[in-house]
């Protein structure tokens, strides 16, 4: 996408995000609108400012020049502080009384009243330096997020009757074939037709190594062709592509506001009212009782200033999304603060079997056969029977076949017998092939064979005679280990709920030293199950990938989904593992856990060091220049804070 594009899509979409959640707050205002309108003259008019104040403490210091100086005073103020008092007005108008604007209009035109010129003007001149800089932090941090996601095609290279074509991607049809020559990226979802190459999916999975491509290969929207010229059929419109629900998932996630931020909105709307009541009280009675006005009335319009909520309303809702871009450069889409937050806070992480901790490819792993056919005559038997199912156990069985070099001929017709297996003829002789139940229905004796290996037993009897079986098995995911080896070093506990058997649950769950199994679960009891985990060890983390974990994801505290999972799964869960690496998870939890830390240092940091000035303040120590910095500098501290998430090593 060409930069002039992706400036257009960084300010499209930036009015989805409200940073701050508090409708008078002017940083919430800036972060939401990015500064479309001011971006250009915002600069100018603070060195205008700047120089005008210049000129009146020169003024004012250089020779006595009271009315000189007060005018300079005056204009610097109005070019600095004049948006802010009418944003006040506005607020006031609009029954919003208590925001940042009004508390900053307040303690500067009361400095003006006490003569205080320098201060007033001083005041708001770092005020609006400082939020040039907060401004500048928090755009050049989503802009970088925004463009790191938005892969979305200019144009897409659709062969049609008349050849090539170069089409709008919202033109291209489903169907139709698109060409992805090599260091293009893939502009829509589909299906390989035609070509080999190897594809670079770190875009949309975070996995760095590129993966070979073929005829019939399914290809994801945003990564990158990488050496061959492949012949795409489209099968999902832009709208549906990887590239839009990327997009829309990190550009919505700030819709879905944590716990944190909620209360930091609530927080910051009974807060200022607060202040506003106690600075009045600060400024009269003390007034009252000692007749020192000026003191304490310039003591009640700093302590005014340092109140300005806005390194908590701006930099919470700021590290949340922070920790989305660096989700999404690893892979992982949260679909909301909230997610993060939830993540951050559950014990035990309970995970499907197949697909998410193994790889879902069942492999002939042995062939055991009788003492007088070789391995290879009974897997050439059995995939000869089964070379017309699509079940994914006989699919492994031929592909072991060809693999291996056995030719297969056309078998007679095959009966099929349900749950248990297939009856077919094969040269003339009647050939078995299934489970232990149609071995016992057809009263073959299997007793030479019974072994406790890892894996499903596919049966093969020739003529009523038992001649071995082949043992198919899935693969366990080579980080699998590690990654929860690390999740246990967080202190966090492990589960497996599985469809499966429980001897092949009980390897799997030995192998990976899973705390919890539970095996043999319809869809329906998999959520009991998690119910009863969450009861006793607080809040549960399920991550599954098919289509009968949905119930489960949506009812656990978070639901995560495996990327190369049912659709309906990545619909219903909270975070997506676009790589399908079990090491997502311990990354998701690691991150998670990083931005809750950052949220609390921001808000513990603000709140400190704002309650320390006040004190000072109300001692008679700290002055408006104290303020500023109690105000101003510690937003952007915490603003600074909250981007570092983006760096994340891991």
């Amino acid at each position: 996408m060409g930069n002039q594009e992706r400036k257009h899509h960084h300010h499209e979409h930036d009015h989805h995000h409200d940073g701050c959640g508090h409708s008078g707050c002017h940083c919430g205002e800036n972060l939401a609108h990015a500064h479309e309108e001011e971006e250009g003259n915002e600069l100018p008019l603070i060195l205008v400012g700047a120089a005008f104040f210049a000129a009146g403490l020169i003024a004012e210091h250089a020779f006595y020049a009271g009315t000189a100086s007060l005018i300079l005073y005056v204009l610097a103020y109005l070019i600095l502080g004049g948006e802010i008092v009418i944003k006040s007005v506005r607020g006031i108008m609009r029954g919003d009384v208590f925001d940042e604007n009004f508390l900053m209009s307040i303690a500067t035109i009361g400095a003006f009243v006490i003569r205080e010129y320098p201060e007033a003007v001083g005041v708001m001149l770092f005020y609006r330096v400082g939020e040039w800089f907060e401004d500048k932090a928090v755009e050049r941090s989503r802009s970088q997020i925004m463009e790191a996601v938005d892969m979305r095609p200019e144009v897409v290279h659709v062969i049609r009757e008349n050849g090539e074509r170069d089409v709008a991607p919202k033109d291209a049809r489903i169907g139709e074939l698109m060409c992805v020559r090599p260091g293009e990226r893939i502009p829509l979802d589909g299906v390989v037709a035609e070509g080999e190459s190897r594809i670079d999916t770190s875009p949309v999975t975070g996995e760095p190594v590129p993966v070979g491509v073929g005829k019939g290969t399914k290809v994801l929207s945003g990564c990158v062709n990488v050496s061959g010229l492949l012949k795409i059929e489209i099968t999902n419109s832009i709208q549906t592509s990887m590239v839009t629900k990327i997009m829309e998932t990190v550009e919505h996630a700030a819709d879905n506001k944590p716990v944190m931020e909620k209360f930091i909105t609530r927080f910051a709307r009974f807060y200022t009212p607060f202040v506003v009541v106690l600075a009045f009280g600060t400024a009269v009675i003390p007034s009252l009782l000692t007749g020192e006005w000026y003191q304490w009335i310039y003591t009640a319009l700093t302590f005014l200033v340092i109140s300005c909520p806005c390194a908590l309303v701006l930099s919470v809702p700021l590290s949340f999304f922070s920790a989305i871009g660096a989700g999404s450069k690893l892979g992982i889409l949260f679909k909301g603060g909230s997610a993060i937050e939830a993540l951050g806070k559950v014990n035990t992480i309970v995970m499907d079997k197949t697909g998410t901790l193994t790889k879902g490819d069942f492999t002939v792993r042995e062939c055991v056969a009788s003492g007088d056919m070789s391995k290879r005559e009974l897997l050439g038997i059995c995939a000869q029977a089964e070379q017309n199912s699509t079940h994914p156990i006989a699919v492994s069985i031929v592909s072991a076949a060809r693999e291996q070099g056995i030719a297969l001929t056309p078998s007679g017709e095959a009966e099929e017998i349900a749950g248990k297996g297939l009856r077919v003829m094969v040269e003339g002789k009647e050939v078995l092939c299934g489970n232990l139940a149609l071995m016992e229905e057809y009263n073959v004796n299997v007793s030479g064979f019974l072994t406790d290996a890892y894996g499903t037993k596919v049966w093969v009897a020739v003529d009523g005679v038992c001649a071995g079986f082949i043992l198919i098995a899935d693969t366990i995911k080579e980080d699998a280990k590690a990654a929860l080896k690390a999740l246990k070093r967080r202190g966090k506990k492990t589960a497996m709920l599985t469809g499966d058997t429980r001897e092949s649950a009980s390897h799997v769950a030995n192998e990976l030293e899973i705390d919890l199994v539970y095996a043999k679960l319809l869809p329906e009891n998999k959520l009991e199950c998690l119910n009863e985990i969450r009861r006793a060890n607080g809040r549960v983390m399920f991550v599954g990938d098919g289509i009968n974990d949905a119930p489960v994801l949506a009812g656990a505290d978070v639901g995560a989904a495996m990327g190369s999972g049912a659709d309906a799964a990545v619909e219903a869960a909270d975070v997506v593992f676009m790589n399908s690496n079990v090491q997502a998870i311990e990354q998701a939890v690691s991150l998670a856990v990083k931005t809750g830390g950052v949220a609390r240092e921001n808000v513990i940091f603000a709140l400190v060091v704002k309650a320390v000035i006040m004190i000072l303040g109300l001692l008679g120590f700290a002055n408006m220049w104290w303020a500023v910095f109690a105000d101003t500098g510690v937003a952007m501290i915490c603003v600074l804070n909250s981007v570092r998430l983006l760096y994340s090593k891991k």
